[in-house]
């Protein structure tokens, strides 16, 4: 962190996207995630999909995936009344347990997450979610729709490592980039020539 960076105080960082090519590029971030995702769906059937792995995981791909969708479906329903409840998420069964139930969800929150405009990303909001293990209470945080996109994305990577390592446990082939972040990706490239 820079002197300069530390010594703002959180009004005075920019609210949302600073340009419309930065809402293109969060917009293709989301759609490339979320496409990764769509890819691994249309390689499982059912059993592989919901089958809990053994220690250290006892998960399923299912159960990350629908943990993954479910926090991209909490933004999309906060959005009208400005504030995303990432602590009231469904817990869907079926978006864990049906390969093609979670393939038309994740099909229907990329046709909503579509239609969000720069100004759509730029609106402020609240987010509710329960952040410590000793408090019940759960904690409400400003902060603004390309924020919380942005976390969704980043979220739904580090699950996606999760669920590759539960794929090589049930020889489940996925693409090199699945599970990686961008950064990484573009750090091994440069490592690389």
């Amino acid at each position: 962190m820079s002197a300069t960076t530390a010594a703002l105080t959180p009004q005075e960082f920019p609210a949302g996207i600073e340009t419309p090519n930065h809402a293109a590029e969060l917009m293709r971030a989301t759609e490339d995630v979320l496409s990764q995702g769509l890819t691994l769906l249309f390689e499982l059937g059912n059993a592989t999909y919901s089958r809990t792995a053994g220690a250290p995981f006892h998960a399923s791909i299912g159960g990350h995936y629908r943990h993954v969708l479910e926090h991209f479906e909490s933004l999309i329903k906060g959005l009208r009344a400005g504030e995303i409840n990432y602590d009231a998420r469904e817990r869907n069964l079926r978006l864990q347990s049906e390969v093609t139930y979670a393939t038309v969800a994740t099909c229907d929150v990329l046709r909503a997450l579509k239609r969000y405009s720069a100004d759509t990303l730029s609106r402020n909001c609240k987010v509710i979610n329960s952040v410590g293990y000793g408090s019940s209470q759960p904690v409400s945080m400003d902060s603004n729709i390309a924020r919380e996109l942005g976390y969704c994305i980043g979220h739904a990577i580090h699950h996606y490592a999760i669920i590759r390592l539960i794929c090589h446990e049930l020889a489940v082939r996925v693409p090199t980039e699945f599970g990686v972040a961008p950064s990484t990706l573009k750090h091994r490239a440069a490592a690389a020539s």
